[in-house]
């Protein structure tokens, strides 16, 4: 029987949005699937040594809030200057005290199951990113040599 394979574009760098390809790509690779990741880019955050990466409240009208801020917090106080980074600390108390991975730990994950991820080379260039800041193991190539694995992919998923 032929591997099953998924493929995963990941276009965004907040801590809230990093969690999806991570989870997806180490579950579909523990199934049996051979996955790759594709980061264009924002989502080419994600590979870097050092993240710093945060939540994203201000336009993510889904994002559940403590004490039911969502229902009454006015949106115009999310622009506030420090809400976003006492957000990111809520949230990764939150993520802690619930025993959920971190980021680091799902993309080390990943590698070990021997998900391929693959930095977009021209966004790269684009943006002039130095190569030495993304984790070791990433490859690079553009959007055709991706869509090579992607057509041929049983699940092709845009984060």
């Amino acid at each position: 029987m032929e591997e099953k394979k998924l493929a995963i574009i990941a276009t965004k760098g907040s801590l809230d949005w990093a969690y999806p390809p991570f989870i997806l790509a180490s579950t579909a690779s523990a199934l049996g699937y051979e996955t790759q990741i594709f980061f264009t880019f924002y989502g080419l955050q994600l590979l870097k040594k050092k993240l710093a990466l945060e939540v994203t409240p201000l336009g993510n009208p889904g994002m559940p809030m403590p004490m039911g801020m969502d229902k009454w917090f006015p949106v115009l106080g999310l622009t506030l200057p420090g809400m976003q980074g006492m957000m990111t600390s809520m949230m990764k108390k939150k993520m802690k005290d619930k025993g959920v991975a971190s980021v680091e730990e799902l993309r080390d994950l990943c590698q070990e199951a021997e998900v391929k991820l693959i930095a977009c080379q021209m966004t790269v260039d684009l943006f002039d990113m130095n190569p030495g800041e993304f984790i070791d193991g990433v490859e690079y190539a553009g959007a055709a040599a991706f869509f090579e694995f992607a057509g041929q992919s049983d699940i092709c998923l845009y984060i």
